[in-house]
């Protein structure tokens, strides 16, 4: 389970600096703003390290650290963007990555982003960048196609695996 943890961590670290770019070739404003997506990046870099040392800290912290990232892109770009969609992805993830024994991580992990789900829904507040009704239509399309094909892959790479 760490080495599927690891290698969703991997993909996230590839993908990160190409939203920036998707944001630029698909809405053409806001790139600036797009840019502090990357802030998180050594977050999940320190996740990628953490896994040899500390297999089940790694374990607990690619969600925790998506579900936080997912906060900050949802004070960003907005409730309307569909950044909170990523929080499903986290939620795969505390489903997924914890073995029978660590029911109670996974359960505590679960909640955090269940909380996190609601402190979006009531009190993340106006968007640090405002986009017009078009961009964020377009940005929401994005992000669902983001969600789906990261669940996807999670899916595909935790398939099978025995949760000892």
């Amino acid at each position: 389970m760490t080495r599927a943890t690891v290698t969703v961590t991997w993909v996230i670290i590839v993908n990160k600096p190409f939203y920036p770019l998707y944001i630029w070739y698909l809405v053409g404003n806001g790139v600036s703003a797009s840019l502090w997506t990357l802030a998180s990046t050594p977050l999940f870099l320190a996740i990628a390290f953490l896994a040899r040392p500390a297999p089940l800290a790694a374990r607990t912290a690619l969600p925790v650290v998506g579900t936080l990232d997912t906060l900050f892109e949802t004070k960003l770009f907005g409730q309307d963007s569909g950044t909170e969609l990523f929080l499903a992805a986290c939620m795969l993830l505390a489903a997924l990555s914890f073995s029978e024994d660590e029911r109670w991580q996974q359960r505590g992990v679960a909640a955090l982003v269940f909380a996190a789900f609601v402190v979006s829904r009531t009190s993340i507040g106006t968007p640090l960048h405002l986009w017009s009704e078009v961009d964020l239509t377009i940005i929401f399309n994005l992000n669902a196609f983001a969600v789906a094909s990261l669940m996807a892959f999670v899916t595909l790479r935790y398939a099978g695996m025995p949760r000892r």
